[in-house]
């Protein structure tokens, strides 16, 4: 069985436990764990095309390197919560439909895979994270208690012919 929890960094912050809003929600509510300010996309934009004004094809180790040099990253909204799940189940997160919608906030991975491994890893004890891209022209503060996505948990199988051996070494896109 499933159970989240509050990491230990937060154990004194008031973080709420996800919960499910009605009987038939699939979802569980997450909130933001502290005050934390997301940029707009194009500010980021324009930062990019400042350090980068050749316009070509760019490898993935390109993009890696100038994302890292420039700090211009998707941002990380803390949620303060980790996820013990069994080992065939994963967390399935994603933005409240409102976000977009209202806020032009958007997941950056449009779906965010969190698998078992994760909790309780060593870099940083399996807490949730939501990538958030700001699509407006302008910054936007979340509040901590803002409602800023979902989860639902699901089991997944593997195909017969599975040869899987590896092991978590870390935390946040260390399975990469």
């Amino acid at each position: 069985m499933a159970k989240f929890e509050v990491v230990s960094k937060y154990k004194n912050s008031d973080i709420k436990i996800p919960v499910r809003a009605t009987t038939n929600s699939a979802g569980y509510d997450f909130e933001v764990a502290k005050d934390i300010l997301i940029d707009s996309y194009s500010h980021l934009i324009n930062i990019l095309t400042t350090q980068n004004n050749e316009y070509r094809p760019y490898y993935l180790s390109e993009i890696a390197n100038i994302t890292k040099r420039t700090k211009t990253k998707p941002t990380l909204v803390p949620t303060g919560v980790k996820c013990k799940m069994a080992n065939d189940e994963y967390l399935e997160i994603s933005v409240r439909s409102s976000c977009p919608l209202k806020h032009w906030l958007i997941l950056a991975n449009g779906v965010g895979i969190i698998d078992s491994d994760y909790y309780n890893n060593p870099d940083n004890e399996g807490e949730i994270f939501f990538q958030i891209i700001n699509l407006s022209p302008f910054p936007i503060q979340l509040k901590k208690g803002d409602k800023i996505g979902q989860g639902i948990i699901k089991k997944y199988i593997i195909t017969e012919d599975d040869a899987a051996v590896g092991e978590r070494s870390g935390g946040f896109g260390s399975t990469s």
